[in-house]
C-alpha cells in the first residue's frame, strides 16, 4: 500500500467522525433534549465515541468532569485539524507526483 492510499484511508477515518459529531450537533439544536431518545442520535454518538473517549482521556480531570459538553467540540477541533493536515499532505503529494517544481514552498 503506497503512501497515497494510506492518507486516503486516514482522511476517511477522520472524515467519519467529523460528520458524526457535526450531526450531534445538528440534532441537538433541532431535537433539544429529546435527542437522547433518538436512535439515529444513538448511532452518531456510537460512531463517534472512540475519538471522544480519547479526548476525555486527554483532557484534564477538571474540564472533562466539570464541563462534559466541551469534550465533543475539543474533539470535533482535534479531528477538523487532523483532517486538514492530510488533506494538505495528500495535496502535496500529489503535486509531487503530478512532476510539478516547488511543491513545497
Amino acid at each position: 500500500m503506497n503512501t497515497l492510499s494510506l492518507l486516503n484511508l486516514a482522511q476517511l477515518l477522520l472524515y467519519i467522525p467529523v460528520l458524526a459529531l457535526l450531526g450531534q450537533g445538528v440534532l441537538y439544536l433541532l431535537a433539544g433534549s429529546g435527542r437522547q431518545s433518538n436512535v439515529f442520535y444513538k448511532l452518531l454518538v456510537l460512531l463517534s465515541l472512540p475519538f471522544t473517549a480519547a479526548v476525555r482521556l486527554l483532557t484534564p480531570r477538571a474540564v472533562a468532569q466539570d464541563v462534559p459538553a466541551l469534550v465533543p467540540g475539543i474533539t470535533l477541533f482535534l479531528l477538523l485539524v487532523l483532517s486538514f493536515v492530510v488533506f494538505v499532505e495528500r495535496g502535496y503529494l500529489l503535486c509531487e507526483q503530478l512532476g510539478h517544481t516547488g511543491c513545497r514552498g
